[in-house]
C-alpha cells in the first residue's frame, strides 16, 4: 500500500503545501518534522513533513527523493507551533517553521549556468548584457546563480540567460547546494596493536635513535591513554610530528580516525558550583506555589502561567533555578528566555553553576557552527537547559518540562524586523500550553496587558515585594573584604531585607534658572565624587546613543538628514562625522548650509559618547565604560564590558536601555539617570509605560548589596506620572492610572490591533496604495458587519526607512485580524498586536 505525505516547501513565496508519495526505502524512516528533498517543478529542493495523510490531493504524486537527517529537525510541539504562529500572525507556515530550523541546514535549490560552446563565441550579434554574461561563464567557468547575482547585482540576467539557453549558447538547470554547516570532526589516533607488544625485543620504529625513541614514546602515551587522542596532544606529550604518525600507520601500530567534536561557545567558561541558598519568606511563599504547579503538569494537567512579579532585586532567578530543579529531577528540559544578549553572560554563570555540563546558550552572536552544535546537542537530549533571547524558543527540545521568561515586559521579545511579525511572550505561553509544561513569566514591571491578566485570573500572579541580597555569610565576606563597618539589616533567616534605593527627582528647569548649564546636575555632581571617594560605582544612564543628538543650521533651522530616512544625522565624536542609526548612512559635518549658505552648524542634544566625554572633563580621574550598541558590535563584546566592570576596572558605566535590564553588580551604589523624558512623547499608546518600565528598571541597578544606594533621575517633567510613580517603585499606581487612560481611549487590554504597514520609494505610491486598501478594508467592515474600526490611513511616524515612505492602517477590534484572514493584501507588513505604532 502506498504511502503518502504532505511537504512543506522551502522555497520564497511558497506558502502552500504539497503531497507526495514515499518510496519503499523512506517508509517508516519519514516522520512528520523530516527534512526531506523533493522534486518541485524543475526543481530539487527541500521540504519539511508536516504530516502523513492517507489520500492525496491529486491524482499521480511524485516521490519523495531523499531524507536529509536521520533525526527530525523538528519536534511535534515545534510542528503544533508553527501552526499557531502562522494562524495567529497570518504569516505563511513556511516562515514560521524556519524559525524552528538551524542555521547552514536548510538550503534552498539555485541554478547552475554553463557555457555550451567551448570555442570563440561571436560577441557582435549579442546585447551588451548578453555579452557581459557570455564574458563572465568565459572567464570563471560553470557558476551558480547566487554566484551571478554577486558579479551583476541588481540586474535582472536570469531572463537574458533563459533567452542565451534558446539560443544554445547556455545550458540552466536547478541544484540543490550542500548544506553549509557540518558537524565539526578532529583528527583522533588510536593505538591498533597490544601495548604489551611494545616491549618486544627487537622492535624497531626507525634507524636512527632519536626518531625510534620518539615514535616509541608515541606508543607508550597510546597505550596510557583510555580514549582517542587528537593528533596535536600527541604531538605537545611526545614531541613527535605528523611523518611520525604517518609512519606508525604504515607499520600497522596506529589509526587514524575522524571524531566529531562540538563546537560550545561555554567551553572556556569557568563555573564554580553554587550552593543552595535559604529563601525568604516570600521567596518560599512564591515557591510553593510554582512547585504545585510542577506537580500538576506531572499529572498531565497544564498550570495557568505564572506572572512572578517582584521589585528589581527580589530572588525571582533563585525562583527559577529551583523550577529547574525540579524540571531536571523529573526528566525534562527547560528553556530559559533573556531579553537580550548582553544579559546571557550572567544569567549562563548563575544557572551553569547550578547545573554544570547541562546548560547550552543560543543567540545570533555565535558562530553559525557552534549554533548548529547547540541546536543538535537540545536535539538529542544532550543539553536539557538552553538559555538565550527570543530565538531559544524555538529550539528542537525533545520534553519541554518548563518554560521561563526573565523581564517578561521587553519588547526585545518581539520580532518587528521581519516575517512572521509575533509576539515573544504569547508565543511562549501558546509553546508552554502546547507542551503542557508550566511558563513562568517573570518582571519588575509588567506591561499593562500582561499585568491585566493576572487581575482578572487568566494567569496565576506571585508577588515578591521585597528586595534582598542573597545569604548573610555573603553580606559580612563582602562587607570584611571592603573594609567597612556596616551593621546589617535583620531580615529573615540567612537574608538581608536591603529595601529599595532612595530616588531623587531633579527638575532641570530650576537648574538652568539657578545658572547650571551642564548636563549634570548638582546633586548628580556631587554624588558622583562620593561615590568616587569611596571606590565604589556608578552608572549614568541615557537611552540616545552618539555625542550629538542633531546637527543642525542657527541661521535658517535646516536639519542634516539622512537621505534614505529623512531622521536627523547623530553626530559621532569617534567617528568625526554623522551616522544614521537605521540604516547605516555616514556623511562628514557639513563646512556651509546647504539651504541657505551659513556657516553657523551647530550641534545640540546629548549622547552616550558626549556624556562619556563630559564625565571625563569633569571627573579626571575616573574611569569609564560605555555599553550601548557602538560599543557592543563584535562577539564577546557584553562579556568583555561586563567582566571588566564588574572586576572594578572602571568607576562609571555609561549606557543605554541595555543597562535596565537584569544585571547585578553589587559596587553600584548611584545611578543616575541623564534626561528621564527620552521617549516619553512620542505618539505611542506605550510610550509613558514604556517610560516608567525603563526608568523603574534602571534605578534597580543600584543598591542592590549592603553599600546601599541612590538614585538621581534628571527631568524637564517632573510632574509627569510615570517619572513620579518610578521614582515611589509604585508600580501599582501607575497600573491605575494607565488602565483607566487605555479603558477611555479603548486600547489594549480592552482591544486588539492590527497594523498594516506599506513602504515604497516613490511617496506617491505609498500613498495611493495606502488609500486603496483603506477603501477595500472599509468596504469589508461594511460587507461583515464585523465590530472593526480603522484608524488612518496616515504616514508613519518616522515617514522614511532605508529609502522607502511608510503609510499604515490601524484595524481595532475584538479580534481584527479575521477581517483579513484568506485576503491578505499583497506586499503589505501585518503585524497582530503590534508593540509600536510608530
Amino acid at each position: 500500500m502506498q504511502s503518502y505525505v504532505e511537504v512543506l516547501i522551502n522555497l520564497p513565496k511558497i506558502s502552500g503545501t504539497y503531497h507526495y508519495h514515499l518510496p519503499p526505502d523512506l517508509v517508516g524512516s519519514v516522520k512528520p518534522g523530516s527534512l526531506v528533498i523533493v522534486p518541485f517543478g524543475p526543481q530539487r529542493v527541500q521540504g519539511i513533513i508536516v504530516k502523513h495523510i492517507d489520500v492525496p490531493e491529486v491524482a499521480e504524486t511524485r516521490p519523495v527523493e531523499d531524507l536529509v537527517e536521520g533525526l527530525p529537525p523538528l519536534t511535534s510541539t515545534q510542528l503544533a507551533l508553527a501552526y499557531w504562529l502562522a494562524d495567529e500572525t497570518l504569516a505563511p507556515l513556511g516562515a514560521c517553521i524556519e524559525l524552528m530550523l538551524p542555521p547552514g541546514l536548510t538550503q534552498r535549490a539555485d541554478t547552475l549556468v554553463r557555457l555550451i560552446s567551448a570555442g570563440e563565441i561571436d560577441l557582435a550579434a549579442f546585447s551588451p548584457l548578453e555579452k557581459r554574461l557570455i564574458r563572465l561563464l568565459q572567464k570563471r567557468g560553470d557558476l551558480r546563480g547566487r554566484q551571478i547575482d554577486a558579479f551583476i547585482p541588481k540586474i535582472e540576467w536570469r531572463g537574458v540567460a533563459r533567452r542565451l539557453v534558446r539560443k544554445g549558447v547556455l545550458s540552466m538547470r536547478a541544484i540543490l547546494p550542500e548544506p553549509r554547516i557540518r558537524p565539526k570532526t578532529v583528527r583522533k589516533v588510536m593505538l591498533t596493536r597490544d601495548p604489551a607488544d611494545i616491549d618486544q625485543a627487537g622492535q624497531s620504529f626507525s634507524r636512527f635513535a632519536q626518531v625510534h625513541a620518539r615514535r616509541e614514546a608515541v606508543l607508550r602515551f597510546l597505550a596510557s591513554e583510555a580514549k582517542l587522542v587528537e593528533s596535536k596532544q600527541v604531538y605537545a606529550q611526545t614531541g613527535a610530528n605528523n611523518a611520525d604518525l604517518k609512519t606508525l600507520e604504515r607499520m600497522g601500530w596506529i589509526e587514524f580516525v575522524e571524531d566529531q567534536v562540538w563546537r560550545d561557545p561555554l567551553e572556556d567558561l569557568p563555573f564554580i558550583p553554587a550552593l543552595l541558598p535559604e529563601l525568604t519568606h516570600d521567596q518560599d511563599a512564591a515557591w510553593e506555589i510554582i512547585r504545585s504547579g510542577l506537580d500538576q503538569a506531572r499529572q498531565g494537567r497544564t498550570p495557568q502561567p505564572f506572572l512572578l512579579h517582584g521589585v528589581t532585586g527580589s530572588g525571582k532567578t533563585e525562583i527559577y533555578l529551583r523550577a529547574v530543579r525540579e524540571t531536571l529531577a523529573a526528566g525534562k528540559g527547560a528553556i530559559i528566555l533573556v531579553p537580550e544578549i548582553s544579559l546571557t553572560p550572567q544569567t549562563v554563570q548563575r544557572f551553569s553553576a547550578r547545573f554544570p555540563g547541562k546548560v547550552g546558550v543560543i543567540h545570533s552572536q555565535l558562530s553559525a557552527g557552534e549554533r548548529y552544535d547547540t541546536w543538535l546537542r537540545v536535539r538529542m537530549g544532550e543539553l536539557p537547559v538552553i538559555i538565550g533571547p527570543r530565538s531559544a524558543l524555538f529550539v528542537p527540545m525533545p520534553n519541554i518540562g518548563l518554560i521561563v521568561v526573565d523581564e517578561c515586559d521587553q519588547d526585545s521579545y518581539d520580532q518587528q524586523d521581519r516575517s512572521p511579525y509575533y509576539r515573544g511572550v504569547p508565543t511562549a505561553v501558546a509553546c508552554a500550553r502546547l507542551s503542557g509544561a508550566p511558563i513562568i513569566l517573570g518582571s519588575a514591571t509588567p506591561q499593562i496587558t500582561q499585568f491585566y491578566q493576572a487581575v482578572h485570573g487568566n494567569w496565576k500572579y506571585i508577588e515578591l515585594p521585597k528586595r534582598i541580597l542573597a545569604h548573610r555569610e555573603s553580606i559580612e565576606r563582602h562587607v570584611r573584604r571592603l573594609g567597612i563597618d556596616l551593621t546589617l539589616t535583620a531580615g529573615e533567616g540567612q537574608t538581608a531585607d536591603l529595601g529599595l534605593p532612595r530616588v531623587t527627582i531633579v527638575d532641570m528647569r530650576t537648574e538652568l534658572k539657578d545658572g547650571n548649564r551642564t548636563i549634570f546636575s548638582r546633586d548628580l555632581q556631587g554624588a558622583i565624587q562620593d561615590v568616587l571617594a569611596s571606590h565604589q560605582q556608578a552608572i549614568l544612564f541615557l537611552n540616545r546613543r552618539g555625542s550629538a543628538s542633531y546637527v543642525f543650521c542657527r541661521e535658517c533651522g535646516y536639519v542634516v538628514s539622512c537621505p534614505r530616512d529623512d531622521k536627523p544625522l547623530t553626530y559621532h565624536r569617534s567617528l568625526d562625522g554623522l551616522l544614521c542609526h537605521t540604516c547605516g548612512y555616514q556623511r562628514q559635518v557639513p563646512k556651509r548650509c546647504p539651504v541657505c549658505g551659513s556657516r553657523q552648524i551647530r550641534q545640540l542634544g546629548t549622547g552616550t559618547e558626549k556624556v562619556e566625554q563630559q564625565v571625563k572633563e569633569f571627573f579626571p580621574g575616573a574611569r569609564t565604560l560605555r555599553w550601548d550598541a557602538e560599543t557592543t558590535q563584535t562577539k564577546g563584546a557584553h562579556e568583555r564590558i561586563l567582566s571588566q566592570f564588574t572586576h572594578q576596572k572602571a568607576d562609571i558605566l555609561i549606557g543605554t536601555q541595555m543597562l535596565a535590564k537584569g544585571l547585578d553588580l553589587p559596587l553600584v551604589t548611584l545611578v543616575g539617570v541623564i534626561l528621564a523624558e527620552v521617549g516619553l512623547n512620542l505618539p505611542d499608546y506605550r510610550s509613558t509605560e514604556r517610560t516608567f518600565q525603563l526608568l523603574t528598571q534602571v534605578a534597580g541597578r543600584a543598591g542592590r548589596s549592603p553599600l546601599g544606594g541612590r538614585v538621581i533621575i534628571q527631568t524637564y517633567q517632573p510632574e509627569h506620572y510615570a517619572i513620579q510613580t518610578a521614582a515611589k517603585h509604585d508600580y501599582a499606581a501607575f497600573y491605575q492610572q494607565e488602565i483607566d487612560y487605555r479603558r477611555q481611549l479603548r486600547y489594549p487590554p480592552f482591544t486588539r490591533l492590527v497594523r498594516l504597514e506599506y513602504r515604497h520609494q516613490d511617496p506617491h505610491i505609498a500613498e495611493e496604495a495606502a488609500l486603496s486598501l483603506a477603501g477595500k478594508l472599509q468596504g469589508w467592515i461594511a460587507e461583515g458587519g464585523q465590530p472593526v474600526s480603522l484608524i488612518g490611513p496616515v504616514p508613519c511616524f518616522f515617514t522614511r526607512l532605508h529609502g522607502r515612505y511608510r503609510w499604515q492602517i490601524i484595524l481595532r477590534g475584538p479580534d481584527p485580524k479575521e477581517l483579513l484572514r484568506n485576503r491578505l493584501p499583497a506586499d503589505w507588513i501585518i503585524e497582530v498586536d503590534p508593540p509600536s505604532l510608530l
